[in-house]
């Protein structure tokens, strides 16, 4: 972690909310200073101890839901308490409770907030909007709050709530708020309620509305039913809490297993992502190997990005895509009457990239004559373009790639030995993903939220069948085939689990010998189903999976390795 947990209570020390950040265990990682304010308990004897045995008297009224249960929070929970500090006072609160998730999509904690609600409560009960005193006590609470009529128009906008959103009351007074804050705002606030149309029900959440400069910004929205004399419902009342600085917390937590938009734990990939700042400190020439679909690309564009040379240019070539004429002018440009047709100077790809970097992909196909010029400006910073007698000077990175062995090309003299000697100076090998399997649960997170984020659709979950086929699958075509995979099951389905018909034809056809064991392996077959729905139960928890199963947990261990299941 970027930031040790003292740090991150001093970032929400800031912050009027109260919040108490737990580890899976509910031990006690950080307290800010509201919470000690609210409970009456110190930093000092808090952290490092286990909430129940901390709070239990206090905040959760003698009863742990975590030691009756052992369930781990995975949704994010809202609830109204009674909080008694050390005094016995009793204060009314509202406690929302939130999972923290790791980059593979488990669960490493939960962080609990705190809001004294109390007096805020007792004034919504006496509401009247023409009530100046009302107002300027409303303005002078430190969230956001908006009221609406029943025709979901703006009635009331408070200082903070302009401040938040950029919007002045001017523009959103006797306005429809969902003309301002977004699709997104109206799908998870008022169309899940109900409003208006006459449900009108309680609801918290987080979600993104767009501000006026046209951000979307992360906020807890709370939406309350504002009823008459006669119980019916006149309106709502809707408290915007800034996230901000939680999702700045969020992002500045990186996790180990991640390299700009590279994942991996494997230690092949952990190797690889030691590398990356070595070489692209320096200007050698540095070559990718690696299956096709392995991200080769990925890798230069971010060894490039965390060079010296980040300011400039990295221009690609694909080394296989234009024959040799074409490629060696496409390369190196030409002068004028070098050719037919060509009437004016035309600078080739090295120049374009001048004092930035060239990504030679598929390296493997550039043609023997080519080979010889390439090699003249790794050794001598310069080149002829085509038709010129005069040099041109380059000043360049040049990465490389190829899904081939040169090694096997420099035997069979299809490739110069003396170039792939200067090309192969820092080499950097991607595994294929067949490989790596331990890597996929945070793959699919990681992609699957991309995905879902650039659709604005909620992200969405993946059921156990089709969870199975993705984990068994060996992607010849690597992470890219498993990009497109989850991209054709996120546009097919509808609701918010893929199943196994949302996959392409060929993947389920892939599948179907393992659907139908024989009789020679199908005891196998069945242990090892019962296996994977021990660890789909417990969350890939091997010591709760390996209880469930009633074996030992380095038993677990060799049965998974038997039945090739990725950990």
């Amino acid at each position: 972690m970027l930031l040790e947990y003292e740090q991150i209570g001093e970032i929400f020390d800031c912050l009027s909310l109260g919040v108490i950040i737990l580890s899976r265990d509910r031990k006690i990682l950080s307290i800010n200073r509201s919470a000690q304010q609210l409970t009456g308990f110190t930093a000092s004897g808090t952290v490092g101890r286990y909430c129940y045995h901390v709070f239990l008297d206090y905040l959760c009224g003698g009863r742990c839901k975590f030691l009756e249960s052992r369930d781990e929070i995975t949704q994010t929970l809202v609830s109204d308490i009674e909080v008694k500090d050390q005094q016995n006072k009793a204060t009314s609160i509202t406690k929302i409770e939130s999972p923290v998730y790791g980059q593979d999509g488990q669960m490493i904690g939960c962080m609990e907030v705190f809001q004294d609600h109390s007096a805020f409560r007792e004034l919504i009960k006496r509401i009247r909007f023409d009530d100046l005193r009302l107002k300027l006590i409303l303005d002078s609470l430190d969230i956001g709050i908006l009221t609406l009529d029943r025709g979901n128009h703006v009635t009331f906008v408070n200082t903070n709530a302009e401040q938040i959103t950029g919007f002045s009351r001017t523009e959103l007074l006797g306005k429809s708020c969902k003309s301002f804050f977004g699709p997104r705002f109206c799908r998870d606030v008022l169309d899940q309620c109900g409003y208006p149309n006459g449900v009108g029900e309680q609801l918290s959440t987080e979600t993104r509305l767009m501000t006026e400069q046209g951000h979307l910004l992360p906020a807890r929205v709370t939406y309350l039913p504002l009823k008459n004399g006669s119980d019916m419902i006149v309106g709502g009342l809707i408290t915007i809490t800034d996230l901000s600085l939680k999702y700045h917390f969020y992002s500045a937590i990186k996790d180990r297993y991640t390299f700009y938009d590279m994942i991996g734990r494997h230690p092949d990939m952990q190797k690889i992502f030691d590398m990356i700042p070595m070489v692209a400190a320096t200007d050698t020439t540095t070559l990718i190997e690696g299956p096709t679909g392995t991200g080769k690309d990925l890798l230069a564009k971010i060894i490039h990005n965390a060079s010296p040379r980040a300011g400039r240019k990295l221009v690609k070539v694909n080394c296989a895509s234009l024959p040799d004429t074409l490629l060696e002018s496409e390369m190196f440009g030409y002068v004028r009457g070098a050719f037919t047709g060509a009437d004016r100077d035309k600078p080739g790809r090295f120049q374009e990239a001048e004092g930035g970097t060239i990504f030679l992909d598929e390296i493997g196909d550039l043609p023997l004559p080519l080979q010889a010029k390439l090699l003249r400006v790794i050794e001598d910073r310069e080149f002829y373009p085509l038709g010129s007698r005069k040099t041109t000077g380059v000043d360049v990175r040049i990465i490389s790639a190829t899904n081939q062995d040169l090694h096997l090309l420099v035997k069979e003299r299809r490739f110069r030995q003396d170039l792939f000697y200067r090309l192969n100076v820092m080499r950097i090998a991607l595994p294929p993903l067949k490989d790596r399997k331990s890597d996929l649960p945070l793959l699919i997170h990681h992609i699957l939220k991309k995905l879902c984020t650039a659709m604005d659709v909620p992200v969405k979950k993946i059921s156990r069948p089709a969870m199975h086929i993705l984990l068994n699958y060996d992607y010849p075509g690597n992470v890219r085939e498993l990009e497109n995979i989850l991209e054709h099951a996120v546009i097919i389905c509808r609701g918010d689990t893929i199943e196994t018909d949302h996959f392409p034809r060929a993947l389920i056809e892939s599948e179907a010998p393992a659907k139908s064991p024989g009789p020679a392996d199908s005891g196998d077959y069945s242990e090892r189903m019962k296996i994977m729905d021990a660890l789909d139960q417990c969350r890939w928890n091997k010591t709760r999976a390996a209880k469930v199963l009633n074996i030992d947990r380095s038993t677990l261990w060799r049965k998974m390795k038997k039945f090739q299941i990725a950990s």
